[in-house]
C-alpha cells in the first residue's frame, strides 16, 4: 500500500511540473503575441501616416499644376 501511495505521489509531482511549463510557456506565448500585437500597431500607425503625407503631397502638386495652367 505504501509503494502505492509512493508511486502515485511521485506520478502527481511529475504531472505537477508539466502544468507548470505549461503555464511558463503559456505566459511567454501570450507576452510575445501581445508585442506583436503591439509592433502591428505601430506599423499601422507609420503607414497611415505615410499615406497622409503622399495625399497631402499630391494635393499640394495638383493645386500647383492648375494654378500654373491659369
Amino acid at each position: 500500500m505504501e509503494r502505492l501511495i509512493l508511486t502515485c505521489l511521485a506520478c502527481l509531482a511529475l504531472a505537477a511540473c508539466g502544468l507548470g511549463e505549461t503555464a511558463v510557456s503559456a505566459a511567454a506565448g501570450g507576452a510575445s503575441q501581445a508585442e506583436q500585437a503591439k509592433a502591428g500597431l505601430q506599423t499601422e500607425a507609420r503607414v497611415k501616416q505615410q499615406l497622409d503625407a503622399a495625399a497631402a503631397l499630391d494635393a499640394q502638386r495638383r493645386q500647383a499644376a492648375e494654378n500654373d495652367t491659369q
